[in-house]
């Protein structure tokens, strides 16, 4: 793997003996459709696509069949996030970031340098970082980071086998009929609509729980604690959602609206922060807990 300037990682991808090609940019083109042959001459041109030594190879060189070469992404005109991460706290196990809304955790679609991963790479040297679970480009709040690779799976474990204490906080509508059953347990099953950015609740076993609470109130808008039991995709938006109170400013539910990736509206994020983390260390013994710095704000009347 390297890494350029910016601190982003390559890819590396591997030359089959099974393959015939004329030369390298055939290669990149069978076997990337997604990406035009005009990417790829650009890649090439600006010596993106490069042996695993870093030196960089040519578009027409010859194909070579069982080795392997290293490519980086190239985007021309990425989406800048002017709001910035926060270090909360970093080990030799592990970093602690307090991410803002609409900064995604990695790379994806547009998104390249403006990722709190990437982000973190430049600003701490540590190549090796990788997020042991995710949160919603649109969500802020904490993110945890594994430093040491052989330490990852472990980590990554704590998410998986559900002993992870996750605290939301959620701007939403008040709600008096909901109010006065609170606190409260709303379970569901969740599955993944139609529309594949949302989802839905259906019949059958509950796969999705959510403690509710009310933190404060400023009518007509309530702020609400949120403890997932689970950690189905949109879970906390979907479970309000369909309690009758979505989250302020959520461009998917109850409403899937087209995000406007070069035109974002700044001043609307989702009202949703994953505010703390609770776990036992696996590595070290030691009780976790870390809380956001950010908070939401009830609206003004």
């Amino acid at each position: 793997m390297k890494v350029n300037s910016e601190g982003v990682s390559s890819s590396r991808v591997y030359l089959p003996a099974g393959q015939n090609h004329a030369c390298l940019l055939d290669f990149f083109i069978a076997n990337f459709p997604h990406i035009d042959r005009g990417e790829w001459e650009a890649r090439f041109a600006e010596s993106l696509v490069m042996t695993v030594d870093g030196v960089p190879v040519q578009a027409d060189d010859a194909y070579l069949p069982n080795t392997h070469l290293l490519y980086f992404r190239r985007l021309a005109r990425e989406p800048e996030i002017p709001f910035e991460e926060a270090i909360l706290f970093q080990d030799e196990h592990i970093l602690v970031a307090d991410k803002p809304h609409f900064l995604p955790v990695t790379p994806s679609g547009l998104y390249l340098h403006q990722t709190l991963l990437n982000r973190l790479k430049k600003k701490t040297g540590i190549q090796e970082l990788s997020p042991i679970h995710r949160i919603d480009r649109d969500t802020a709040g904490l993110v945890i980071f594994s430093v040491n690779p052989k330490e990852r799976a472990q980590y990554q474990n704590l998410f998986r086998d559900r002993v992870v204490k996750k605290v939301y906080e959620a701007v939403a509508p008040y709600s008096e009929e909901l109010t006065k059953k609170l606190p409260m347990t709303y379970q569901s099953r969740l599955e993944e609509s139609e529309h594949f950015l949302q989802m839905q609740e259906v019949d059958g076993e509950v796969n999705a729980d959510t403690l509710i609470e009310l933190l404060e109130l400023n009518k007509p808008w309530a702020k609400y604690r949120l403890t997932p039991g689970s950690g189905k995709k949109h879970q906390l938006r979907c479970h309000l959602n369909s309690l009758g109170i979505p989250i302020r400013d959520d461009q998917i539910y109850p409403i899937l609206t087209p995000y406007q990736e070069y035109d974002l509206d700044f001043s609307k994020p989702l009202q949703l922060l994953a505010k703390e983390v609770n776990f036992l260390d696996p590595i070290t013994g030691k009780v976790r807990h870390f809380i956001s710095s950010q908070s939401l704000r009830l609206p003004s009347i």
